[in-house]
């Protein structure tokens, strides 16, 4: 899923009409400060009391991810593609270029900015100019770069996806949770983000 999002619209997005997001990020860090043991020696504690390892629930958290990824991407693609409207991956492309300088991003950028891998961001794009929503452009200054331009047929496309975007969010993701809910996976997941925000995908 989209990396800005409006959905990605990214985390900010989900939660864009939670105020007080990051409230719980900023208690979660004064709960475990970084660098102290506290938050290990609670997780030790919790492991003992509920007679697992505490191993098992990092196992547990990142097959929660997984799962809810595999179920909740293809519901919210089969949303949009009943509506007529650019498949996600088109999307995060079109949302990224729209948030760029000019329109446009070089490729390596784009491959950096979007939740794609950079060889997948290459054929989105092509992709893309295939259907008029997005052009390549030769990078004057590195002949072994180019740009990849947002059209106007791309912006039009962009803002007719985001209502229907929006609304399946809320309806596979919003409903299940509560506000609050909404607030503390959106400050995990960001935490989760910010320690491994460097790595790209090949």
């Amino acid at each position: 899923m989209c990396s800005r999002t409006h959905a990605t619209g990214k985390l900010a997005d989900v939660t864009d009409a939670l105020p007080g997001s990051g409230t719980a990020q900023a208690g979660t860090s004064a709960e475990h400060p970084a660098g102290g043991g506290t938050a290990q020696a609670g997780d030790a504690a919790e492991g003992s009391a509920s007679g697992r390892a505490p191993e098992d629930a990092v196992v547990d958290a990142w097959r929660g991810l997984l799962v809810a990824h595999s179920r909740l991407v293809p519901a919210v693609e089969a949303d949009l593609r009943a509506a007529g409207q650019v498949p996600l991956s088109w999307y995060d492309v079109l949302l990224e270029l729209n948030a760029a300088p000019d329109l446009r991003l070089r490729m390596s950028e784009l491959g950096q900015r979007t939740v794609l891998s950079r060889t997948r961001v290459s054929r989105v794009v092509d992709e893309l100019a295939a259907a008029g929503l997005a052009e390549r452009q030769p990078d004057q200054a590195d002949g072994r770069s180019s740009f990849a331009v947002l059209t106007p047929r791309g912006k039009q496309a962009l803002r007719r996806a985001w209502p229907v975007y929006r609304q399946a969010i809320y309806r596979h993701l919003g409903a299940r949770l509560t506000a609050q809910q909404h607030r503390e996976l959106a400050a995990l997941l960001g935490q989760v983000i910010a320690v491994g925000g460097g790595s790209t995908m090949p």
